[in-house]
């Protein structure tokens, strides 16, 4: 009886022994698998985190080209618009130069035609000389020399007003006729004074 105990003891022995080294080279195999798995796993999650930095990197060079191209735009457009601005500018400026240039035209040409209806009763006579003057000559002054000039120049400043100057001989009333034509406008009146002044001259 003890033996048949002992011999059914040894045999649930072995098998335990058997199972339990089953067992083991199983779970020595599923770690092995583990491990090379964790390996791997690691390689690929190294590799990933490699690859989202690069991403990072490229995407923030890109926010920072594009903000580049944005502030060059701005500049662009801020350019275009001054340039506008000056294109504007310049018409009005253009504009308003050849407005003046015509109406002073207008007005040299009135003042011709009022000094033309002079030139046979008063001996005088009209030219343009530089500077967009002209010039008034007045002759039949002197009874001794007809032919004698005595003369001045008129132009308009930049405020439109006229100007007269260089007068031959020299009238120190010039500034005041000046004046007078300037609030008045009456050049026929101002033609008629300057010529009793050169009367006055010859006169005296």
């Amino acid at each position: 009886m003890v033996e048949d105990e002992l011999a059914l003891f040894d045999k649930s022995i072995n098998e335990f022994w058997n199972k339990f080294k089953s067992t083991v080279s199983d779970t020595s195999c599923q770690m092995v698998g583990l491990r090379d798995t964790y390996k791997d796993s690691i390689k690929a999650f190294a590799e990933i985190c490699r690859q989202n930095k690069l991403i990072q990197e490229k995407k923030e060079n890109l926010l920072k080209l594009i903000a580049e191209v944005k502030d060059k735009k701005q500049e662009l457009d801020a350019l275009t618009a001054n340039i506008q601005d000056l294109k504007e500018e310049y018409a009005r400026k253009r504009e308003t130069i050849s407005t003046a240039n015509k109406a002073n035209e207008e007005r040299l040409k009135r003042l011709q035609k009022s000094a033309d209806l002079y030139t046979d009763r008063l001996g005088l006579e009209i030219r343009k000389i530089y500077g967009d003057k002209l010039q008034f000559i007045f002759t039949n002054i002197d009874p001794k020399h007809p032919e004698s000039p005595f003369m001045f120049s008129l132009s308009l400043n930049e405020a439109r007003d006229y100007e007269v100057s260089d007068s031959a001989p020299h009238l120190e009333c010039l500034a005041e006729f000046q004046e007078n034509v300037r609030k008045t406008n009456n050049f026929s009146a101002f033609l008629a004074n300057v010529r009793k002044a050169f009367t006055a001259i010859v006169y005296n």
